[in-house]
């Protein structure tokens, strides 16, 4: 486990954290923090940085539950903390959650919800949400606004353009609203509120980032097809990058979509 970890998880942290993650979970943190819950749940927290940014400004009596279902990304996150901060870590699936009823007033879930199925997910959310409470999640745009999915699937569809691998598309798989929104007025959420939000992000070092992207959980598709050394892919997916949009710095863009909404206080 500690190759996956050095190889996979250290380097999605290092490298991809701060170019996808660090400026949507601020702004995040900010936004549930500004409502005063005493009881917030995260769930498929990763490696923390949402985590860390909710610790940072919640109030120090807020009680802070972050969950995910891999081990190995709990692990890293929980380096981010010291034993005395009020942050408790938890191995737990996002559509069978181990808590009661009505024990948050908010959950926040950032670029996770494309990993499970989304009905039982959030209806679990609205079973735990206390009635008042806020859900916040977050979904990539498409791939036409994110590169890290449209230019990695063209350079991966080089080496493999019969069977191309598709992990990375996995990030950009909701990009479509009314589904969404249905489903969670359907369960009862109400009202919600939904906002695109673009941002951009100097990167320095653009062959960490490719590299970060092709170790991603795709590294295992690549070697199971064999063939191919991902290390050629890193250096095509860089120039590509470089390519399309620049160097020293690259300016890179990405695009994401906020839902924030509710479970009606009807007593």
């Amino acid at each position: 486990m500690s190759g996956y970890v050095d190889e996979v998880v250290i380097p999605y942290d290092r490298d991809l954290g701060p170019v996808l993650f660090e400026h949507y979970g601020a702004d995040t943190a900010r936004r549930v923090a500004e409502q005063s819950p005493k009881d917030v749940l995260e769930i498929a927290a990763g490696t923390g940085i949402v985590t860390r940014h909710l610790r940072d400004l919640l109030a120090k009596e807020t009680r802070l539950t972050a969950v995910d279902i891999s081990d190995s990304m709990m692990d890293v996150a929980r380096q981010k903390f010291h034993p005395g901060e009020q942050v408790t870590f938890q191995n737990a699936d996002a559509t069978a959650l181990p808590f009661d009823d009505e024990a948050f007033d908010a959950v926040v879930c950032q670029f996770g919800i494309m990993f499970f199925d989304r009905d039982k997910g959030f209806r679990e959310v609205y079973r735990t949400l206390k009635p008042g409470g806020r859900y916040l999640f977050r979904v990539w745009d498409s791939e036409r606004y994110n590169p890290f999915a449209s230019l990695s699937f063209e350079v991966l569809k080089q080496y493999f353009p019969s069977d191309t691998p598709q992990f990375l598309f996995d990030p950009v798989s909701c990009h479509q609203i009314d589904p969404l929104k249905e489903q969670l007025i359907q369960i009862g959420f109400d009202p919600v509120v939904i906002s695109v939000q673009r941002h951009e992000y100097d990167i320095l070092d653009v062959t960490a980032f490719a590299r970060a992207l092709v170790y991603t959980p795709v590294i295992f598709e690549i070697r199971d097809k064999g063939g191919v050394d991902p290390e050629d892919i890193v250096t095509e997916l860089a120039e590509a990058f470089k390519k399309e949009l620049g160097s020293n710095p690259m300016r890179y863009p990405m695009q994401a979509i906020l839902f924030e909404t509710e479970k009606p206080d009807t007593r």
